[in-house]
């Protein structure tokens, strides 16, 4: 039986990891070491001159073992594995976010960045993300996706990047492995000032336009046309 460790960066209580955990304990004996708090686009930051406050968890999944974390996503695969888990995780999980991780967004995702923290420590780390439109395809296909990837060989420096399509089950296309990451972007970002503030300064605010449309072979293109992506993504290194 496999030890799997769970964790996100939307928060403990975030539904997506709490429908991990529902699928994933079929597969093994499960840990949730999460952030207490929204930790969305920490990328891999971690925590090195403050302590972290980690707290049992009220886990709405029967049998699950359950912990909050003060800090961010790649402090929870690094205190779970090496501190609350009695032994290290043979596969970290992280997600399931909500909205997408794939094409150059993957460098700013505190989901992926806490998948790399777990190929750091020597375990099989895998990100999962879906869009933030609809889910039937993540609940219809779950159990089947995380069968497929659960039998990934670790490869050091590597992780594991899934994304679910953001579309009805009724226009879903099937799985699309070894996805390359697009060299595009889900949003083009600019800034825009919405407020003049005194002493000559400015309070600027991000906008994003979403993009759509991505290099064929690529984690995007495939979301984009109704499949499920599955590809590696490597850390610096």
């Amino acid at each position: 039986m496999k030890r799997i460790l769970i964790t996100n960066d939307d928060g403990i209580d975030a539904e997506g990891i709490i429908r991990l955990a529902r699928v994933a304990k079929q597969f093994g004996e499960i840990w949730v070491v999460a952030p207490a708090h929204q930790r969305s686009a920490a990328s891999h930051s971690i925590t090195l001159r403050e302590s972290l406050d980690v707290y049992p968890h009220d886990f709405p999944v029967e049998g699950v073992n359950a912990f909050s974390c003060s800090g961010m996503p790649g402090d929870c695969v690094r205190v779970g594995s090496l501190g609350v888990m009695p032994r290290k995780p043979d596969v970290v999980l992280s997600g399931i976010n909500f909205g997408y991780n794939l094409a150059s967004d993957v460098q700013y995702s505190a989901t992926v960045g806490a998948a790399l923290e777990a190929s750091f420590q020597e375990c099989l780390g895998i990100a999962l993300s879906e869009g933030i439109h609809f889910h039937e395809v993540t609940d219809a296909q779950l159990e089947k996706v995380l069968e497929l990837v659960l039998q990934y060989d670790y490869i050091p420096g590597q992780i594991v990047n899934v994304n679910f399509p953001d579309c009805e089950l009724s226009e879903y296309k099937g799985i699309l492995e070894n996805r390359t990451v697009s060299a595009g972007m889900v949003y083009k970002d600019h800034y825009n000032v919405i407020e003049e503030l005194e002493n000559g300064g400015k309070r600027w605010m991000v906008e994003g336009v979403h993009q759509y449309d991505a290099e064929d072979g690529t984690d995007y293109r495939a979301v984009l046309d109704g499949y499920i992506s599955i590809g590696r993504v490597r850390n610096v290194g």
